[in-house]
């Protein structure tokens, strides 16, 4: 299991750079200028909504099982390791949310721009809550129509970050389970798909880089945990003799 740790505590130290970087810099978000790529960023961010976040599990999970090449039942316990993985995550978050109670970006903008008590705003229910921004931005013409739609959807709490622990926690499994097969192109994808999803949380107003740090460790322990019991579970990680072979080729196209 140490062998484990410490791979996926190196990925999840990738993630964090960039938030803590954000987070000591002393940077606060604002809503000004809306550059072209501040919709790209809203786009990725989209993956990991639903409902296009349950098409990118389906998907990460059939690429998942095509590079482990596991039988039919060890693939079966595998489904089931990676998804309650990704759903503890989530009812963790939703937990902590509830206690802590921080509020989101935008709306400490709201309260300090259109006099909106932040503390008012968290005592309505989710619905007359996106009304109360659909009423405060539908004449301002600086904030761009999908941003104050997405605003109007993701009414809850900031701490910790929901779409860094749903993308962070794919990036781990990535980094737990791939490596021992060197899929090292794969792990890269996933690691910046997963930096983009934190990136975009903050540049869309929705996150303070410290939920997306205690996002990213606590998705670390729950990788980590996932990633011992498939090892004991679905048997060694470690590739059969002929994916063996197929790495060393792959290696030597590569030098």
């Amino acid at each position: 299991m140490l062998d484990i740790a410490k791979r996926t505590a190196i990925g999840a130290g990738a993630l964090i750079i960039i938030p803590l970087i954000v987070w000591f810099s002393g940077w606060h978000w604002h809503p000004t200028g809306h550059p072209d790529w501040l919709k790209l960023m809203y786009w990725i961010t989209e993956t990991v909504t639903r409902p296009w976040g349950i098409i990118t599990h389906v998907l990460l999970f059939a690429w998942f099982l095509w590079c482990l090449r596991f039988r039919l039942k060890p693939a079966i316990v595998l489904f089931a390791i990676l998804g309650a993985a990704i759903v503890v995550g989530q009812y963790t978050k939703s937990f902590i949310k509830e206690q802590v109670q921080e509020p989101r970006p935008y709306v400490v903008w709201l309260e300090e721009t259109h006099r909106v008590p932040a503390s008012e705003f968290y005592t309505l229910d989710r619905k007359a809550r996106g009304q109360v921004v659909h009423e405060q931005l539908k004449d301002n013409t600086d904030i761009p129509g999908w941003l104050r739609k997405h605003w109007q959807k993701e009414t809850g709490f900031a701490f910790p970050s929901g779409h860094t622990m749903f993308a962070a926690s794919w990036a781990l499994l990535g980094v737990g389970l791939l490596w021992p097969r060197r899929r090292v192109v794969t792990i890269a994808v996933l690691l910046v798909w997963a930096t983009g999803v934190m990136s975009s949380r903050m540049l869309l107003g929705m996150h303070w880089p410290r939920d997306l740090v205690v996002a990213t460790l606590i998705s670390w322990l729950l990788v980590t945990l996932a990633t011992w019991i498939a090892l004991r579970l679905c048997g060694p990680l470690t590739p059969p003799i002929q994916e063996q072979r197929e790495i060393a080729e792959r290696d030597q196209e590569t030098h």
